[in-house]
């Protein structure tokens, strides 16, 4: 696609208020007081961008220099968190959140510093929500009749018609209990079997991992189709954005959250024109053949590589074993380098179905898909003990800024050294809090711009 198209798609994103200001005068409007305890004073938000200056969404690589980037600012739904359901939403441990806000704050500050601009999630959908359509559609998309009944469910639909955006895009990312729905006193058997600090509306910490829920791949948005009970419902926050916000809603579409599942963290742009799709925990078979095809009919993948890994949550998204560190690197974890495979997908000559080939050793299918005589493994760590410990804390799960330069957490300290004498530049973060959700500096961005390799 020429450059002309693509910046045709570039509108504004419109007007923004702080991450953590949205949250507060959303809790203030449902409870009367400070959210959850944070400090209902907002000093971080996006930064607006013009018409003019806007960067055109397109991602065509994994290294590319990074120009536009969309992450989530911890917020209320991580004091949501709680032992008797942090497993259950997908946490290993409860988050100090003023810790993890701060962490964040440095991450973005990071990325600001090096020139990129950051999309705050909460900010995109309270612009999104402005948009009469999109407000209609958030509130179909917080009520469940399922799980509520119909009394209930008619309830919380009448109470959130009347809210303004930002209480919707509270409701939305931080769910809601009984005792703040005004409307939950009454007859209802599902309203009395349940305590007051029961979720009417589900929190969603892992929206923090913005990679998971959505990828660009060229000028399209892949929304994804989540695995996990707990994330479902992020698909949704994330259709609002791509379909209502003045910025994205001309943009088309790559995947959809109704196909088979697939997980960004589980996609992987190796070259233009190249995909590494993991299938695993989060993703399917069905999925990575569904979006493969997708990828063929609409031209942005000439290869496809369907890449097996275990079903565990160590290693549940493909991301968290493996990344690209330069056009020609990754670094990945030692212990799966030798058994990892692909499996080559190619569109058929008659257009409408695929190639199956393979398997064959991953590095060698990826090498050969890109164009290159081999690619550069970084491992990390060569001691197993080691290894495997800075596997589990993201060492693998990197993002790239630009070709050898990347952002890191600053614990896997083995790892950062190997990357470093192999001529990549780390920029190295504090996660001590923001890893409770498994997840690294790729897993909590999702890029929306990098320059073309």
């Amino acid at each position: 696609m020429s450059s002309t198209s693509r910046s045709s798609r570039s509108s504004p994103i419109g007007p923004r208020t702080g991450a953590r200001g949205a949250d507060d005068r959303a809790y203030r409007s449902l409870t009367g007081s400070p959210p959850l305890g944070l400090n209902p004073v907002s000093t971080h938000s996006s930064v607006p961008t013009s018409t003019a200056t806007a960067p055109a969404p397109y991602v065509d690589s994994e290294v590319g220099p990074l120009r536009s980037v969309l992450l989530h600012r911890p917020g209320a739904e991580l004091k949501r968190l709680t032992p008797r359901n942090n497993d259950k939403l997908l946490f290993d441990s409860i988050p100090w959140v003023d810790r993890a806000q701060q962490e964040h704050d440095a991450f973005a500050g990071v990325l600001r510093e090096h020139g990129v601009e950051v999309l705050l999630l909460a900010d995109a959908l309270c612009t999104a929500l402005a948009d009469a359509r999109a407000h209609s559609a958030g509130v179909h998309a917080a009520v469940d009749e399922r799980r509520l009944g119909g009394q209930l469910a008619d309830a919380l639909r009448s109470y959130l018609s009347t809210v303004d955006s930002e209480t919707l895009a509270g409701v939305l990312t931080a769910g809601l209990t009984f005792e703040e729905l005004p409307a939950a006193e009454g007859a209802s058997l599902v309203r009395q079997m349940h305590h007051a600090h029961d979720f009417a509306v589900d929190p969603l910490p892992n929206l923090l991992f913005t990679r998971d829920s959505s990828a660009w791949i060229a000028d399209r948005i892949a929304i994804a189709s989540l695995a996990m009970p707990a994330r479902r419902r992020e698909t949704s926050v994330l259709d609002l954005i791509y379909a209502y916000h003045p910025r994205f809603r001309a943009c088309g579409r790559a995947y959809g959250a109704h196909s088979a599942p697939v997980e960004g963290g589980d996609v992987l742009l190796l070259a233009p024109g190249v995909l590494a799709i993991g299938v695993g925990e989060r993703t399917t078979p069905a999925g990575a053949e569904a979006l493969a095809r997708s990828a063929f009919s609409d031209g942005l993948a000439h290869t496809v590589l369907a890449v097996p890994i275990s079903q565990d949550r160590a290693s549940m998204h493909l991301d968290t074993v493996c990344t690209m560190v330069d056009r020609d690197a990754v670094v990945m974890y030692p212990a799966i380098r030798d058994t990892l495979r692909a499996y080559p997908v190619w569109p058929a000559e008659d257009g409408g179905s695929v190639r199956v080939g393979g398997p064959e050793p991953f590095l060698t299918a990826a090498a050969n898909a890109m164009g290159i005589d081999r690619l550069r493994v970084i491992h990390t760590g060569l001691d197993p003990v080691t290894a495997e410990r800075e596997q589990w804390d993201d060492g693998n799960n990197t993002l790239a800024l630009a070709p050898g330069v990347l952002v890191a957490y600053e614990r896997n300290v083995e790892t950062n050294a190997r990357l470093e004498n192999s001529g990549i530049e780390v920029l190295r973060i504090a996660g001590s809090e923001l890893g409770s959700g498994r997840g690294g500096p790729r897993c909590m961005s999702c890029p929306i711009t990098r320059t073309a390799l």
